[in-house]
């Protein structure tokens, strides 16, 4: 049975099978979820906002019930906005519990009329996270069945321009060194000039 709008918050960076369960079955619990992607100015993300919100509207199109958004700030503000009565999150472990329900009882002090509703993912997915896909895709390991494909293939791209970006700052530190001149050496020969 659907009832109302619910948001699903989070970071999404990168977007996992895990999340894609539970917008699944989430979408089939509301009449409208609001797929959400923070806009975090604290955090350095892999992939930005943009970047985030393509691969997610491609990763769901399949369902139309489902919207994917960007919000920052409050998000029992956010929720005001969109109308929603319930927020979504996924719980892996005693550890994200304890976080969760915290931010849950918050959410409804700020907004009494708010609920969170929390959901368990599948079990082939109750390890996965964005971090742990991050360091499995930088360390090139295996990320089949951790992501969709078109995640995959935009986090090997995302890692090979870094890895490539590294690599010519490490051989223009090299040339510099090689001719006697560091960074701080080549700034001091241009200040006398």
């Amino acid at each position: 049975m659907k009832t109302s709008i619910a948001i699903y918050p989070g970071s999404f960076d990168p977007v996992t099978n895990g999340h894609l369960d539970l917008i699944e079955r989430g979408e089939k619990m509301f009449d409208l979820l609001i797929v959400a992607v923070l806009r975090n100015t604290e955090k350095a993300p892999l992939f930005s906002v943009p970047e985030r919100v393509e691969m997610l509207r491609e990763v769901t199109r399949q369902w139309s019930g489902v919207e994917v958004e960007v919000f920052d700030g409050l998000l029992v503000d956010y929720a005001r906005k969109r109308h929603a009565g319930v927020i979504l999150r996924g719980i892996r472990a005693i550890s994200d519990y304890e976080y969760e329900l915290q931010m849950a009882l918050m959410n409804r002090k700020l907004e009494p009329r708010l609920e969170t509703v929390f959901m368990l993912p599948g079990e082939t997915y109750s390890y996965l996270s964005s971090k742990l896909v991050r360091e499995i895709a930088q360390l090139g390991g295996p990320l089949q069945g951790l992501v969709p494909p078109v995640v995959e293939d935009r986090l090997r791209a995302k890692i090979l321009r870094s890895v490539r970006k590294n690599l010519s700052n490490v051989r223009r530190q090299n040339a510099l060194r090689g001719s006697g001149q560091t960074g701080a050496t080549k700034r001091r020969k241009r200040a006398t000039d």
